[in-house]
């Protein structure tokens, strides 16, 4: 909203000054992108199941009882997302949490709403 813009209603200034500092909607776009990926509950439980482990695609199936192409297409979605990286081993790609600040922030984000209180290790304690 420019800040030369005349609300409606005048409430006081605070309105008309937050305002003025409020990014343009497609800023916006890539926050909206990353709750886009966590909106879905399978993919949530495999976030948060990758916070904590390094999986392949074979575990995390058997883990949340799902066939493996599903679970590949919610990995690839959260991979493009920036949320899960990964690691070749030969032949075996193996899936865990990004070690960003968002990652982690989503992370205590999903335990806080969830009411849950993980054991964290450090990030470089339980990456290989």
């Amino acid at each position: 909203m420019p800040s030369s813009s005349v609300l409606p209603h005048q409430h006081g200034s605070a309105s008309s000054a937050s305002a003025s500092q409020m990014p343009p909607s497609a800023a916006f776009e890539p926050v909206a992108q990353v709750f886009k990926q966590l909106s879905d509950p399978c993919r949530c439980r495999i976030f948060l199941l990758l916070c904590h482990s390094e999986e392949c695609v074979i575990n995390i199936a058997a883990l949340m009882d799902m066939s493996s192409p599903a679970v590949a297409h919610h990995l690839r979605l959260l991979k493009v997302s920036g949320l899960v990286v990964t690691r070749r081993e030969g032949k075996e790609v193996f899936y865990r949490a990004a070690d960003t600040e968002l990652a982690q922030a989503l992370h205590h984000m999903i335990e806080h709403v969830m009411h849950l209180s993980c054991s964290c290790a450090a990030p470089a304690a339980r990456r290989h």
